[in-house]
């Protein structure tokens, strides 16, 4: 076993504590191999937060294509993440196209708007969000019987998670909302950049939770087997985001959304006792 499996689970405990409280109700034996796949994520997701320029960040994604790719081969990089995901590889069949349109979506994240509508915005969510899913449900041992309720829940949950990150990425002057729907409901990305809560912007953010509700709806249609819903179980916040993203009055330039890691841990406990999102 890789010696970088410690490391990368403190890594997505410290980062992307939804994922590693979700990777907990998974079996032991596949836990590490979660983690791997949760480090990738996290490695490419903070791409643009770590570049100043959009070539420096194009590059970088340029290196996970080709190391991802490499694995394929046999080869392996001296990078922690590298060689978590070579045995992870070894042991699941991930398939390479997914890992692709992960990489090719957050070169999304480079441009100041880059959301024309809701449907380019679901796009992304399906490719970034839901394909962790997927490969989360693989890992598991679903194969591909849970594809569709990753969309959907990987959808859900990556929109509540914009909406999060809304106040943080404008002040980087990057716009993680549909520019349709803003300019529909009369405010534009710069109101956003100056950090103008209004009328406008709750209404966008209507429309955004509203959408991420239908998703999570359709999600929880789907029937999922208990020994599977680890993969999709950070979905199960959804509300709790959007009740405290909704409420009337909140100032995302001002308010707090953080939800208390108790409750966070609950709703995902209740989840599996219950055996459904």
């Amino acid at each position: 076993m890789s010696q970088n499996f410690p490391a990368l689970e403190e890594t997505i405990r410290k980062s992307d504590y939804d994922r590693y409280a979700a990777a907990v109700f998974a079996p032991a034996s596949v836990r590490r191999h979660l983690f791997a796949l949760y480090a990738f994520n996290h490695e490419i997701a903070k791409t643009a937060e770590t570049v100043s320029e959009v070539l420096a960040g194009q590059i970088r994604l340029q290196w996970w294509r080709d190391a991802i790719g490499e694995l394929r081969e046999g080869k392996t990089r001296e990078h922690p993440v590298v060689l978590a995901l070579a045995e992870t590889l070894q042991a699941h069949d991930l398939p390479q196209a997914l890992f692709n349109q992960m990489i090719d979506a957050r070169e999304w994240d480079l441009d100041e708007m880059p959301f024309r509508d809701m449907a380019s915005l679901e796009t992304y969510a399906d490719a970034t969000s839901g394909n962790v899913m997927r490969m989360a449900a693989r890992i598991l041992g679903a194969g591909e019987r849970l594809d569709g309720a990753a969309r959907e829940a990987g959808i859900a949950y990556a929109i509540a998670g914009l909406l999060r990150a809304m106040p943080y990425r404008a002040a980087e002057r990057r716009l993680v909302l549909p520019v349709a729907s803003l300019r529909a409901a009369g405010a534009s990305p710069d109101d956003v950049f100056a950090g103008k809560a209004s009328g406008t912007l709750a209404a966008v953010f209507a429309e955004m939770a509203e959408a991420s509700r239908v998703h999570l709806r359709a999600a929880c249609e789907i029937s999922t087997p208990r020994k599977f819903l680890p993969a999709l179980l950070p979905a199960v916040l959804v509300p709790l985001h959007l009740q405290v993203l909704t409420k009337a009055g909140f100032n995302p330039f001002r308010d707090v959304v953080d939800i208390p890691v108790y409750r966070r841990q609950l709703a995902m406990l209740r989840a599996m006792m219950n055996g459904r999102l």
